[in-house]
Parts: structure tokens; C-alpha cells; sequence
């Protein structure tokens, strides 16, 4: 669970925490024009620290360069903290920053679903209505994705096959 700022009790005692004793593991990434350095550190949660479950915690800190149009550099630096109930014989660091690269895959589908479907304002909430249309969403950007590419702006795709729904069928028919 990520602590957020609507607790900030816990997020200041958090923060308080001996991180400078930690080593951490890092890891780089570059994806979208950016790179992104992530550095994750894990202690065993103490015991003044009264959270339901707590077995450790971990500090998350991401620093992202991303070239500007006029060839500057920008640094952004995030630090967050997760809480996690399992020990750390049951999951280790990696474990934990695997779990967390996976969480911002799905939030990004979640963001396409947002934005691109405006699926927040649906009005259809009777049955099993919200399931199937979830469903149907789901199965309309997997397949943009399998035929365009993982990368291809979701968006694009749907206003080209607005245009040419002729193109639809043969995505619903044709293998890929």
C-alpha cells in the first residue's frame, strides 16, 4: 500500500525512518523520451509504527531526465513510501519493485480507460453492464495493441477506426 499525503502522520514518521543506513538496489529504464532511475530501500517496519499487519516498509525514490525541445535537461525527482504485509524472506526488494513496476502498467490502462472512454461518466450501472462494456474497452485496446503496437496512442487508433470501420471487421475476423 502506498502512503499518500491525506496521512500525513504516518507519512512524517515514515520519513523519519534511518534510510541513509539502508543500501538500496537501483535500476534504470528509458521509455518515451525519458529515462527514469528508480533506487528502492526496505526496512523491517518497527514496532512503533502502528499499522495493522506491517511487516516492512520501503522507500521509492525516482529520479526521471527528459530532454527538453530546446536540448536542456529536466530532473524530476519522487519519493514514496509503501507499506507491505509480508515479510522480507516472503518478498524482497526486487520482489517488491517488480510489484511496483506492474501496478503503473495497470494504472496506465486504467488511464486510457479514464480518458480515452471517459468511462468515469458511463451511465449504464444495472446488471452486469459495467462488467461486459469493461470487458469490451479491454478487448479493443488489446487489440489495437496486437495489430499497431504496444506503444500506438490508443486515441488515434479509435478516431481512424471511426473513419474506417470497415477496418474494425477485419480486426474482429482476421488473426493477427
Amino acid at each position: 500500500m502506498m502512503v499518500k499525503r491525506n496521512q500525513p502522520g504516518l507519512l512524517k514518521a515514515l520519513k523519519t525512518l534511518p534510510w541513509k543506513n539502508i543500501p538500496p538496489l537501483a535500476w534504470s529504464d528509458r521509455g518515451h523520451g525519458r529515462r527514469v532511475h528508480r533506487r528502492i530501500k526496505v526496512i523491517t517496519a518497527p514496532a512503533w509504527i502502528t499499522f495493522p499487519g506491517l511487516a516492512q516498509i520501503a522507500q521509492v525514490k525516482r529520479t526521471r531526465s527528459r530532454r527538453t525541445s530546446q536540448g536542456n535537461t529536466t530532473r524530476t525527482t519522487e519519493t514514496v513510501y509503501l507499506m507491505c504485509s509480508l515479510p522480507v524472506c516472503q518478498a524482497h526488494p526486487s520482489q517488491i519493485a517488480t510489484w511496483l513496476q506492474g501496478h503503473w502498467r495497470i494504472e496506465a490502462l486504467h488511464w486510457i480507460r479514464d480518458v480515452t472512454y471517459n468511462e468515469d461518466r458511463h451511465h449504464l450501472h444495472t446488471g452486469n453492464t459495467p462488467q461486459v462494456m469493461a470487458t469490451l474497452r479491454n478487448l479493443a485496446i488489446s487489440l489495437i495493441r496486437l495489430t499497431h503496437g504496444p506503444n500506438t496512442s490508443i486515441s488515434t487508433r479509435l478516431r481512424h477506426h471511426t473513419r474506417h470501420p470497415d477496418q474494425v471487421t477485419k480486426l474482429l475476423v482476421t488473426p493477427p
